[in-house]
C-alpha cells in the first residue's frame, strides 16, 4: 500500500487547513453575528457555513476510508481533525443562525404590520 502523501505533506494539510478553517470560520462568525440579526447577507452567511459543512463531512470521511484502509498517521489524522472539528461546529451552529435570520424576518413583518396599523 502506497501512502497518500508524504509526512511533510501532511504537516502542510493539517497546519494550512485548520489555520484556513480557523479564519474562514471566525471571520463567519462575525459576519453572521453583525448580519443575522439585520436579516442581511442571508445567501452568502448560510451558503457559506452550509459549504463549511460539507467539505467537513467530506474531509471526515475521507479520513474514516484514509483509517479502514491502513493508511498512516499522518494521512489520516488531519482529515480526521478537521473534519470532525469543522462538521460538528459549523454544523450546530448551522441551526442557530437560521433562527437569527428568522427572528430578524419576524421583527421586519411586526414592523411592517405596525406601521401599517
Amino acid at each position: 500500500m502506497t501512502e497518500w502523501w508524504s509526512m511533510q505533506t501532511g504537516i502542510w494539510i493539517g497546519s494550512l487547513g485548520g489555520a484556513a478553517a480557523g479564519v474562514l470560520g471566525g471571520g463567519l462568525g462575525a459576519m453572521a453575528g453583525y448580519c443575522a440579526p439585520r436579516g442581511k447577507c442571508k445567501g452568502l452567511v448560510l451558503g457559506t457555513q452550509t459549504a463549511l459543512v460539507a467539505v467537513g463531512v467530506v474531509a471526515l470521511i475521507a479520513g474514516i476510508v484514509a483509517l479502514a484502509t491502513g493508511q498512516p498517521r499522518h494521512v489520516y489524522y488531519p482529515l480526521l481533525l478537521g473534519g470532525f472539528t469543522c462538521s460538528v461546529v459549523m454544523g450546530s451552529l448551522l441551526p442557530v443562525v437560521r433562527m437569527r435570520y428568522r427572528q430578524a424576518e419576524q421583527r421586519r413583518l411586526d414592523a411592517g404590520i405596525l406601521r401599517d396599523a
